[in-house]
């Protein structure tokens, strides 16, 4: 799925990404948990404002940006019998 990403460009002229849009929906990013690249993508790995975890992906070629992951992390825990359950 194709997003908007808001960067911010470095001294070293890299774009790290500050905010993603989804539709009209804008998650401000927390934390840049980790960061790679691969031949023709560069990816991240964000903690957003909303507290879930997204995997995002730019492509070098094209410039498009791309979520390739996410986890809303209290759905995850309430389906793993976790704190937010009602199971404990």
């Amino acid at each position: 799925m194709n997003i908007r990403v808001e960067c911010y460009s470095g001294h070293r002229g890299e774009e790290i990404p500050r905010a993603m849009w989804f539709g009209d929906r804008r998650v401000e990013v927390a934390e840049i948990i980790d960061r790679w690249l691969a031949p023709d993508h560069r990816y991240f790995k964000l903690l957003g404002a909303d507290r879930c975890i997204y995997i995002i992906r730019h492509d070098i070629v094209t410039f498009d940006w791309q979520i390739t992951f996410y986890q809303n992390p209290a759905i995850a825990n309430a389906s793993d019998g976790g704190p937010l359950s009602g199971n404990a």
